[in-house]
């Protein structure tokens, strides 16, 4: 087992949509045979755990069409170019729930699926919330249903398969360790 990177030859750029853009990317691995990868280039997300006392969450249920279903997941979006990502997860808050977080907590960070795409998710432990000092304006493209739950009711929905995204899954496990 090597430790070294494999080096990218080229990269030819195949689609380029508003959230991702795909590449074709002629790799050497430290093996040194050449290959073609597909990769799924996002600029990164942020997911909210919004909390207004340590026994609820809120959870947004929205239609994911990748997967033909209604999810419940914790809020969670695109951090914009030159965005700090703070900045992203006070907004997401906002836009999602409806509430404005004081207090964020990063507790972590992961790649999703890091065989064919490179977005990095930030988890943040967002608390004493506030109302905003104007209307949320979620993106256009969302149908959002936020609902406050318990955390047991969070699990619940798991556990029936009526939330099945990973970052919902990591986001209420890394509150057993907070």
């Amino acid at each position: 087992m090597t430790d070294r990177l494999g080096t990218t030859l080229s990269r030819r750029l195949v689609f380029s949509g508003t959230i991702v853009e795909v590449s074709v990317d002629r790799v050497r691995p430290p093996d040194g045979n050449d290959l073609d990868m597909e990769i799924v280039r996002h600029p990164g997300s942020v997911v909210l755990i919004p909390q207004p006392d340590p026994h609820h969450v809120f959870l947004v249920r929205q239609y994911r069409h990748a997967v033909a279903r209604w999810l419940w997941e914790l809020p969670a979006g695109r951090i914009d170019p030159g965005e700090p990502v703070d900045a992203a997860a006070r907004r997401e808050c906002h836009e999602e729930i409806g509430w404005v977080p004081r207090t964020l907590e990063r507790l972590g960070a992961f790649y999703a699926t890091p065989g064919y795409c490179d977005e990095h998710m930030v988890l943040f432990r967002a608390t004493e919330l506030e109302p905003p000092d104007r209307p949320a304006q979620p993106d256009e493209h969302e149908r959002l249903e936020a609902r406050l739950v318990t955390i047991a009711d969070a699990w619940d929905l798991i556990g029936r398969d009526a939330t099945t995204d990973l970052k919902t899954a990591l986001g209420l496990s890394l509150l057993r360790q907070v």
